[in-house]
């Protein structure tokens, strides 16, 4: 199954949704793809003392309009886009509802730190579960009135050798194209510290042999996925984390890209693990993609935007 060109954004209402709003804008008006703003809702329940302990339902009509007002103002805000845009709502964990519709998406973005939004929904919480689950690559834009990460002009791809992080370094190279953007692929190994991956080397091993393997292994692999195409790859093979020094990165360019699940690989690190923590530390919009199939699994009857 191929992936429609749509762009999903998840809005609850908060700023934080709004500069997720804002971004998918930027990315559909550059790939040409459709926008497709949701807005996801749980109705919440309450133990009813006369039904013996049972639950009761409340009347979802207010919290349907405040759901539809909250759509409302992210539509609103892609008027002057000239994209084409659709929205609905639907009723369900909001995480869970993304990662459906990720099936048939080509992204999926969402804002976090946005606390306060409609029904106290925090895209903090739904930006850390929907990553590692959804089929399509997703994006996670951090609220940050003191900064603006459009256009985007430099783009940092952290590279392990794993099949994960060479999808990634794919992507990270189409995004370079898209925004016509500096991109630096930078591959990272804690070998100074003696700890996590490294651990095991034996004292004696040449601390520059090592990054002279890994630099090797990195352009290799940049060479693959660049192909014959016109985009120039910084290449970076550094002793550190790789977790930390991409949220250090993240301090001095527009979009940091990770891959999510890998295994193993020329440094033998885990990109997968550190995905979560680039996202918690990162400040500036990271993008998570997946090394799932597309096909996995049955794809949705019911897309909202074919409706």
């Amino acid at each position: 199954m191929s992936h429609e060109k749509v762009i999903v954004v998840g809005v609850d209402g908060s700023e934080a949704s709004l500069a997720a709003v804002d971004w998918a804008v930027a990315e559909a008006t550059r790939t040409g793809h459709r926008l497709h703003v949701v807005c996801a809702y749980a109705l919440p329940s309450f133990t009813a003392a006369s039904l013996d302990g049972g639950y009761a339902a409340m009347d979802d009509t207010a919290i349907q309009q405040g759901a539809q007002a909250v759509v409302d103002e992210a539509v609103a805000r892609t008027a002057d886009s000239g994209l084409k845009v659709t929205s609905s709502l639907e009723t369900g964990d909001p995480a869970g509802v993304l990662v459906d519709l990720s099936r048939e998406a080509a992204l999926v973005v969402v804002g976090t730190r946005g606390g306060g939004g409609f029904t106290d929904r925090l895209l903090g919480t739904v930006s850390s579960a929907l990553p590692a689950h959804a089929h399509c690559p997703t994006v996670v834009v951090p609220l940050s009135p003191a900064r603006s990460f459009l256009p985007v002009r430099r783009i940092v791809v952290g590279v392990d050798g794993s099949e994960s992080a060479r999808i990634a370094l794919r992507r990270a190279v189409d995004e370079a194209i898209v925004w016509d953007a500096e991109l630096s692929a930078v591959a990272a190994v804690p070998i100074a510290t003696g700890a996590g991956a490294m651990a095991w080397l034996p004292a004696a091993v040449d601390r520059d042999e090592v990054l002279a393997d890994v630099r090797e292994g990195l352009g290799v692999a940049v060479q693959a996925a660049v192909g014959d195409r016109e985009v120039r790859v910084r290449q970076h093979a550094l002793d550190g984390n790789a977790a930390a020094l991409m949220a250090e990165f993240s301090t001095a360019v527009e979009l940091v890209v990770v891959g999510s699940r890998g295994r193993g690989g020329f440094a033998g690190l885990l990109l997968g693990s550190t995905s979560q923590a680039v996202l918690h530390h990162a400040v500036c919009p990271v993008m998570v993609v997946p090394s799932r199939s597309a096909d996995e699994g049955a794809a949705p009857t019911d897309v909202p935007w074919n409706q």
